[in-house]
């Protein structure tokens, strides 16, 4: 019997997944390290009433002895820094004369967590196309009713409408590069890039946005920097932060663009190249950075949309740098400016 008992628990710490047997006496008589990581420690000869003390568990473990039929359940529990699921599989085992229910539990918290983040994620979307569709709805309600043939308040309406249809196409452009960032994001670009003379090429375009937004760029850029990457990613991550600096950076200020080479970087390590863009704004509470770069996610929703923003931004950047094999630094201080920093592999 205790070889036999010996060759269970050999069978039973072999599976990938958390595991017990429990006997016909409803005690625990064999357990792997999995299953005493999550349900923790001294299971062996317990009731599996007082190990196992969700009730849809119990019914289904009781149901399984009881007509020898495989159930199922959903255990719910917390491992210290998140809530867990398990789907739970109890099924009825005879083995060399011995007999009871083998209990698996298979750990679903990722499928969770990403149900949970489409459903939020359509939801964000269904909201920030909501608000403009219902003011395209409301002014052409209005001009074909109460403003019908008034030329001012047609003129007038239409501007807003103009403005209102560019934020879901703002809004639908950066959904279409998202997606088209993380269907990429497992492939590592190999095209040689300049990315001094493109920094450059992206500071040029904005100078017009930063002189009406009465901002200074000062760039410190060497003559060339070559790296392996996807020069249309690139120049969206450098046009998104820059821009974001000009907006945020507040007139009469100004956004330091510096790019530099690094023999060793212990982040990467190896030889690296770190794009920066230091604005000298008003500065992001520490309470808010680690959260920049999650979809639709805003310090300020209302400023952000006034100035055009979609919240999709830094999630673009984010998922640019990773297939890149590179790395997004934000640091900033209130009252002081914030700098974003991108390091990439050379």
């Amino acid at each position: 019997m205790n070889t036999l008992r010996a060759d269970i628990d050999a069978l039973i710490a072999g599976l990938p997944i958390a595991a017990l047997v429990i006997g016909r006496d409803e005690r625990i008589h064999s357990v792997n390290d999995k299953a005493r990581a999550l349900l923790g420690d001294n299971l062996l000869e317990r009731h599996f009433i007082t190990a196992l003390r969700q009730p849809v568990v119990m019914d289904a473990i009781e149901a399984c002895l009881r007509d020898h039929r495989t159930q199922t359940a959903r255990y719910l529990g917390n491992d210290g820094a998140q809530d867990t699921t398990f789907d739970v599989h109890a099924a009825w085992v005879e083995f060399a004369g011995l007999s009871g229910v083998l209990v698996s539990f298979e750990d679903m918290t990722h499928v969770e967590q990403a149900g949970q983040m489409r459903r939020d994620f359509v939801a964000n979307v269904s909201h920030e196309l909501r608000t403009p569709l219902t003011a395209l709805m409301g002014f052409i309600e209005t001009l074909r009713g109460p403003a019908k043939g008034d030329a001012a308040a047609t003129e007038r309406f239409l501007g807003t409408m103009y403005a209102e249809a560019t934020r879901m196409e703002r809004l639908v452009r950066d959904l279409l590069a998202l997606s088209r960032v993380e269907s990429e994001e497992r492939i590592r670009p190999q095209t040689d890039v300049d990315l001094a003379a493109l920094v450059r090429s992206v500071i040029h375009l904005l100078r017009s946005v930063s002189d009406e937004a009465g901002v200074k760029i000062v760039e410190d850029i060497p003559d060339a920097v070559h790296i392996s990457g996807d020069a249309d990613q690139l120049r969206q991550v450098t046009t998104n932060l820059i821009e974001n600096a000009v907006k945020y950076g507040g007139r009469g200020k100004t956004v330091h663009v510096t790019l530099t080479t690094l023999e060793y970087d212990p982040t990467l390590r190896r030889r690296a190249v770190t794009l920066a863009v230091r604005d000298e704004g008003a500065g992001i509470a520490a309470t808010h950075i680690p959260r920049l770069t999650e979809r639709f996610y805003r310090i300020d929703s209302h400023r952000s949309r006034e100035m055009g923003g979609t919240g999709l931004g830094l999630a673009i950047v984010k998922h640019i740098v990773n297939r890149h094999r590179g790395r997004l630094r934000i640091e900033s201080e209130l009252g002081k400016g914030s700098e974003f920093r991108v390091i990439l592999p050379q």
